[in-house]
């Protein structure tokens, strides 16, 4: 089953105009207890402006929100992608543009926000895909199995006691030949 950026998207999308204040910024964040914003110009959307942006380039620089505009901390050009395409199209382009956010279009209209946050969410079996990926990464292939069924490397019959030797799994005949 595939699943689709609008199945897991974020609906509604909230605006600030690009020559508000990053203090009017923080403010709809707080109250709306969200983490984005898309910035507009003439209601037209051209940037994004995040929680991360705020404290990176407002707080953390000891500027005075009130002083400092919107279209100063944000990010632009926007990176879209189709509410029809699915989470792995989506997760590449966040990697390729090395971002955790993408504005979701259906044609040209504005439909909502992807983060990696909500594929998390809503998409356990990724978690599960990258935490293996994860834990083969850090642990050595090794081959567990004793003896198995199937053909021998050496003579290639079959037989249903194959046992590793060397790297090569090897019939009864072919162990004792090799002893």
């Amino acid at each position: 089953m595939t699943i689709l950026v609008k199945d897991v998207m974020i609906g509604e999308v909230l605006s600030v105009d690009l020559n508000k204040s990053a203090k009017n910024a923080g403010e709809i964040l707080r109250r709306t207890r969200r983490d984005t914003l898309i910035v507009t110009k003439n209601g037209k959307p051209i940037g994004i402006v995040t929680d991360t942006d705020l404290i990176k380039k407002v707080v953390a620089k000891n500027l005075l929100p009130s002083k400092v505009f919107v279209k100063s901390v944000m990010s632009a050009p926007l990176v879209v992608i189709s509410k029809d395409n699915n989470i792995l199209d989506a997760m590449r382009k966040m990697r390729r543009n090395n971002i955790k956010r993408l504005v979701v279009t259906d044609g040209s209209k504005l439909v909502g926000i992807l983060s990696l946050s909500d594929i998390a969410r809503n998409s356990p079996e990724v978690i599960d895909l990258l935490e293996f990926k994860l834990q083969t990464k850090d642990s050595p292939t090794s081959i567990k199995e004793k003896t198995t069924s199937g053909i021998c490397e050496n003579c290639g019959n079959y037989s249903s006691d194959l046992q590793n030797s060397d790297d090569q799994w090897l019939c009864e005949d072919c162990r004792e030949e090799e002893s």
